[in-house]
């Protein structure tokens, strides 16, 4: 584990993951879907950090092109595409089971960051 791994908390700024991108910060990243809305994640040694605006608060995004973009210009290539749309069909019964964060990842599809 790297020292920058042991200083990120949950939440995380574009301005922070550049500086920890350039010190050796190496995260697996998650791009979740959920019902259109899309958040990142950075999975790392010492857990997992979300993207945050400037203010700290979650910074959801409505495509992936953007998010693409964003993190491709900071130097990451791909990430795993995951969903938590919904685990079943209540309306004709069928049963579910969420997925743990690590199914979703192992799971997920790869997307590419430009």
């Amino acid at each position: 584990m790297t020292s920058i791994d042991m200083s990120l908390g949950d939440r995380i700024t574009t301005k922070q993951l550049s500086h920890a991108l350039h010190h050796g910060f190496s995260p697996i990243v998650e791009v979740e879907s959920m019902d259109g809305i899309y958040t990142v994640r950075f999975h790392h040694a010492n857990g997992v950090s979300e993207l945050a605006d400037k203010h700290g608060k979650t910074w959801t995004f409505t495509g992936t092109g953007e998010i693409q973009d964003l993190l491709g210009s900071l130097g990451l290539t791909h990430g795993v595409l995951t969903w938590s749309d919904q685990c079943g069909d209540e309306m004709i019964g069928v049963p579910g089971k969420a997925l743990t964060p690590d199914e979703m990842l192992a799971h997920g599809t790869r997307i590419a960051f430009r």
